[in-house]
C-alpha cells in the first residue's frame, strides 16, 4: 500500500468506515445521545431499561461495549497511518497532486479530532495519541481533557481552512474532479468545511464557550448556501424518501446508508429501535417514547411535526404513528430499503446525521441568549417555529428564552443524537434539576471504562463516578 492514488483513496474511505461503525455499532448514537436521556422508555429490553436508570455498568453485553472506547481508537489509529503514510504517494504517482494531498489530510485530520470530541463526550479523559506506533503500541495514561479539548478545536480549525464547501464543483480549495469522479459521487458524503464549522461550534457550546459558538454559527449562517445546505420543510424532513433517505448535500455532516451501494443494514439505524407495527412487522418497539411526555413535548397548536385536536386525537402522523395505542411509535425517521412503505420489510437505510442547518440555527440561538443577544436569538428560534407551524415566541406564553430554545431543539432534533448533551448544556445554564447537577458535579455524566481496557492498561483507572 501507499504507492498509488488507489490506495490513498482506500485509505481514507477506511477512515470513513471505521467512524461509521462507531458511531452506529450497538447503535452507540442513539444509546449515548437518546436513550439515556429518559424520554424514551423500553418495553422489554433489560439493557436499554439500565441505561435509562443511569445504571451502566449492569452486566449486558451491549453496556459492556459501549464502554469501549477501542472502536474510536481504530478511527484514530486509521487517520494517524494515513497521514504519515499519503506523503509517500505523492512522490511515486503523479497523478496524486499536491491538492489532493492537502484535501485528503484535512478530513484525515478532523476525522481523527471528531473521534476525540465523542470520547471525550462519553468518557471525559482519554488518551490522546497522535502516532501510529507501526504496531509497536505503547500504553498511554489518560490527558485532561481540558487539554483534548484545545486540541480538538484546533485541528478542527486548522483542518476546516483546508476544506472545501462542496467536491468536485470548481471550489478553489479542492480543484478538479476528486478522485476522478463527478460531484454527485461526493455530495453529502464527505467532511466539508461547515462540517467542520458545525462541530466546532458544538465544541465550544459544550464547553459553554458561548462566544465561539456564536462565532463559528455566524460562519455557517453566513455560508451554508455554498455548501448546498437549506432548511427543511416539515414533509421533507419526515419523508421516508426525504432528508434521512441516502446522501444529500443538506446533510450537513452526515454518514448515508445507500440502497443502490447495497449499504442497508438490520442494525445500527434508530429505525431498529423505534419502528414497530404499523410501520413495520415488529409487534413491540425496542424504545418508545410515553403520551405524557409526547403531549408535554408537543404542547403547541398547529405543530405540523405533531398535536392533538380538542377530542385527543392526532392531527398528523408524521413524528408519531399509533399515538392513542400503548406504545406511540417514533416513526419520524423511516428509511425502510430503498424508500418503500411496505411494513413486511425491517431492513433500514436512514443516514446517520450528526448536524444540519436547524440544529445550528436553534444552537446559535441558545449561545446569543447566553450572551444576552435576546432578540437575534429569538429571530433564529422564529425561522424554526414558524417553519413547522407554530406562531412566533412569546414570553407570556412560551415562558424563558433559554427553555423555549432547548424545547424546540428537543422537538425539531428528536431522534438525532442530540438530547442527553443538550440536556447537560441546559442544566450548566439553568441549574433546576438537582439530579443532572449531581451527575455533573460528580462526573457521573460520563460512562464507565470497560474492564477489557482497564486489564489492558494499567495506566487507566475507571472513571471516579463508577469506581
Amino acid at each position: 500500500m501507499w504507492n498509488a492514488l488507489e490506495d490513498t483513496r482506500a485509505g481514507l474511505m477506511g477512515i470513513y468506515g471505521l467512524t461509521k461503525a462507531a458511531l452506529d455499532d450497538n447503535n452507540a448514537y442513539w444509546l449515548y445521545g437518546e436513550v439515556r436521556s429518559g424520554d424514551f422508555e423500553s418495553p422489554n429490553r433489560q439493557d436499554l431499561k439500565a441505561i435509562i436508570k443511569n445504571d451502566l455498568k449492569a452486566n449486558y453485553e451491549s453496556l459492556n461495549a459501549l464502554s469501549n472506547w477501542r472502536r474510536w481508537f481504530a478511527v484514530v489509529n486509521a487517520a494517524n497511518i494515513f497521514m504519515e503514510r499519503a506523503p509517500e504517494v505523492r512522490t511515486k504517482d503523479l497523478r496524486y497532486t499536491e491538492n489532493n494531498l492537502v484535501v485528503d489530510v484535512a478530513q484525515a485530520r478532523f476525522l481523527r479530532a471528531y473521534a476525540y470530541f465523542n470520547m471525550v463526550r462519553i468518557w471525559g479523559d482519554v488518551p490522546l495519541i497522535l502516532n501510529s506506533h507501526d504496531g509497536n503500541f505503547e500504553n498511554k495514561a489518560r490527558e485532561d481533557r481540558l487539554k483534548i479539548y484545545a486540541w480538538i478545536e484546533k485541528e478542527m480549525y486548522d483542518a476546516a481552512q483546508l476544506l472545501p464547501y462542496s467536491y468536485s464543483t470548481g471550489d478553489e480549495q479542492q480543484i478538479g474532479n476528486y478522485y476522478n469522479e463527478a460531484s454527485s459521487r461526493w455530495s453529502g458524503a464527505l467532511v466539508r468545511k461547515l462540517s467542520a464549522y458545525a462541530i466546532l461550534a458544538h465544541l465550544a457550546a459544550w464547553q459553554a464557550n458561548y462566544a465561539d459558538a456564536a462565532a463559528y454559527t455566524q460562519f455557517i449562517m453566513n455560508n451554508y448556501s455554498k455548501g448546498g445546505a437549506y432548511y427543511l420543510s416539515t414533509s421533507f424532513l419526515t419523508d421516508g424518501n426525504g432528508f434521512f433517505f441516502e446522501k444529500r448535500s443538506e446533510q450537513m455532516f452526515s454518514f448515508p446508508y445507500i440502497w443502490a451501494h447495497v449499504e442497508a443494514s438490520f442494525t445500527g439505524h434508530i429505525e431498529e429501535l423505534t419502528l414497530a407495527s404499523p410501520v413495520v412487522s415488529k409487534s413491540v418497539p425496542d424504545i418508545y417514547m410515553p403520551k405524557e411526555t409526547i403531549l408535554k413535548t408537543f404542547n403547541e397548536k398547529k405543530d405540523q411535526r405533531f398535536s392533538i385536536d380538542t377530542l385527543g386525537n392526532p392531527n398528523t402522523e408524521v413524528y408519531f404513528r399509533n399515538f392513542n395505542s400503548k406504545y406511540p411509535i417514533f416513526s419520524k425517521i423511516k428509511c425502510i430499503m430503498g424508500g418503500t412503505t411496505d411494513p413486511t420489510f425491517r431492513i433500514f437505510t436512514s443516514a446517520t446525521i450528526l448536524t444540519r442547518l436547524e440544529d445550528i440555527t436553534l444552537l446559535r440561538a441558545e449561545a446569543l441568549a447566553v450572551l444576552g443577544e435576546k432578540s437575534t436569538a429569538v429571530e433564529l428560534l422564529n425561522e424554526i417555529r414558524e417553519r413547522r407551524g407554530l406562531k412566533v415566541y412569546s414570553e407570556t406564553v412560551n415562558g424563558d428564552l433559554i427553555d423555549a430554545i432547548f424545547l424546540e431543539r428537543k422537538r425539531e432534533l428528536m431522534g438525532e443524537g442530540h438530547r442527553w448533551y443538550d440536556m447537560i448544556r441546559r442544566e450548566k445554564i439553568k441549574h433546576d434539576n438537582p439530579q443532572l447537577a449531581g451527575l455533573i458535579a460528580n462526573d457521573g455524566i460520563y460512562w464507565p471504562i470497560a474492564k477489557e481496557i482497564l486489564a489492558q492498561n494499567k495506566l487507566i483507572a475507571q472513571n471516579s463516578y463508577w469506581k
